[in-house]
């Protein structure tokens, strides 16, 4: 299986960063093909420009889209900020998830373009999942990203995992977590499990 990595974070020292260590790790010793697409590290660009509103697609996003089309499995890791996806994800999806490429319109009915592909997603987020839960913010998530966006796109969302109340956990918490991650990301991606998964 052929796996593209989405990795949002600036800091290599995140904890986010040993999700992107852990799950490529597991990816490459079952004999998987695994891209990474660091976006901070290569600098993308994520502000939609007027003539991309207008269809023109410069070679950067070609590129990326290429690898979107490759890939089986995509898997977006990233921090939770003010309830939504870090500006620089959310600039990606902007630009590469453009229309004609991962979704159109006929007849004014709407379909998208990405089906067949499945996409993980990986966040941490401060608040614990019970809080966001419990004021309807976990299911706006949900609406607004695993609908709103991939499977609008036409993906089947196969995992949410949800790392939370990052502040309150130690050292030997996350030691454990990329421990069970690793042994998840190993299995079968035939594997029929709730989609959003609350780590802890």
């Amino acid at each position: 299986m052929n796996h593209l990595i989405i990795y949002t974070h600036p800091r290599k020292s995140s904890f986010n960063h040993a999700i992107l260590d852990a799950v490529t790790e597991s990816y490459l010793q079952v004999g998987d093909g695994v891209i990474v697409r660091d976006l901070y590290g290569m600098g993308f660009q994520p502000a939609l420009g007027s003539s991309e509103m207008l269809g023109g697609v410069g070679e950067d996003i070609v590129r990326e889209q290429a690898y979107v089309s490759w890939a089986d499995h995509v898997v977006f890791i990233y921090p939770l900020w003010w309830t939504g996806l870090p500006a620089m994800l959310k600039g990606y999806i902007d630009r590469v998830f453009s229309y004609g490429f991962a979704y159109k319109y006929d007849n004014g009915v709407q379909s998208g373009l990405l089906a067949g592909k499945k996409a993980t997603l990986i966040h941490t987020q401060d608040k614990s999942q019970e809080a966001y839960e419990a004021s309807g913010v976990g299911n706006a998530l949900r609406l607004t990203i695993d609908e709103g966006i991939l499977a609008y796109c036409g993906f089947e969302v196969f995992r949410h995992l949800v790392f939370d109340s990052m502040h309150a956990s130690t050292t030997e918490d996350r030691k454990a977590w990329l421990a069970q991650l690793s042994e998840m990301m190993r299995e079968p991606s035939e594997t029929k499990e709730k989609p959003y998964t609350n780590f802890i």
